[in-house]
């Protein structure tokens, strides 16, 4: 499991999953009827993911996706 706190994590998750199931940027982007090319920039940019793509994206990855409350830990110093 992964605990995210910037978009960038989520970008370094997904393409280490793609790899790690031997598929191809191309691949990817077929399933999802998308270009390879916007494929690279949604892994490199993943700020720019709508919620639907990323769970497009995580479905054909085999990746589930959690959302839960954040644990109890010291209150930080700095305030919005």
């Amino acid at each position: 499991m992964h605990k995210l706190s910037t978009s960038e994590q989520i970008g370094m998750i997904l393409i280490a999953r793609r790899k790690a199931l031997g598929l191809t940027q191309a691949d990817v982007a077929a399933r999802l009827n998308i270009s390879q090319n916007r494929l690279s920039e949604l892994e490199s940019q993943p700020g720019q993911l709508t919620v639907d793509r990323l769970l497009a994206i995580t479905g054909v990855l085999g990746i589930e996706l959690t959302l839960q409350e954040r644990t109890q830990t010291a209150p930080s110093s700095s305030e919005w």
